[in-house]
């Protein structure tokens, strides 16, 4: 084996030591990827909200800086096709999550290699892609709903949720109280439901 004569005293003990520090995170990702199996993605799309979806919305809003929001479920495909249009005209929500967004993936680099990084979100996003598309068609036909651009969003969103909560994972925050809100909306996901967005003073759900 040829080592590079420039190569610092005891570097190669210091990759591998944050190498070993990185496997755990990497395996939590790994886990997380081969869990997304649930067939229940938009399985309760319309039905009223539970007291614990209800408590997922309220630590989603309040992580979100939107204390005065409250959760609005909607009927059918047709509401959340015009509060999803209504997201467009309202990029609070939006800009607030991308600075949630934006401090977990600084925690998750100052654990993992961004290359790491990297490879944990692909390996979810792999894991979930198919599957989000093939649930957002089956529930939306069931209501004879075959828009592109509707199914398009569902699928978006669950994939967007699913990368949201990998990365609470990676930055070792699943376990902080309040419940971090990327974690809160993908717990909505699971159950069932498509937490569209926020628009205004209401948190739509379908």
């Amino acid at each position: 084996m040829r080592y590079d004569d420039d190569e610092e005293p005891g570097g190669s003990e210091d990759v591998i030591a944050r190498l070993l520090d990185e496997i755990p995170l990497l395996y939590k990702a790994r886990a997380f990827a081969e869990s997304v199996t649930d067939p229940a993605f938009f399985a309760r799309l319309g039905e009223p909200l539970d007291a614990r979806e209800k408590a997922l919305a309220r630590a989603y809003l309040d992580g979100l800086g939107f204390p005065e929001a409250e959760p609005a479920p909607l009927g059918d495909w047709a509401d959340a096709v015009a509060a999803a249009e209504a997201l467009d005209r309202d990029p609070a929500a939006w800009e607030a999550e991308e600075m949630l967004r934006a401090g977990l993936i600084e925690a998750a680099l100052e654990r993992l290699d961004e290359q790491a990084l990297e490879a944990a979100l692909t390996l979810v996003a792999s894991a979930i892609g198919e599957l989000a598309r093939e649930a957002a068609e089956a529930s939306a036909s069931i209501d004879d709903v075959y828009d592109e651009s509707v199914v398009n969003a569902a699928a978006g969103g669950l994939i967007q949720a699913a990368n949201g909560a990998v990365l609470v994972l990676l930055a070792e925050a699943e376990d902080d109280t309040p419940t971090h809100p990327f974690l809160a909306r993908w717990r909505l996901y699971v159950r069932g439901r498509w937490p569209i967005g926020v628009a205004g003073a209401t948190y739509n759900i379908l």
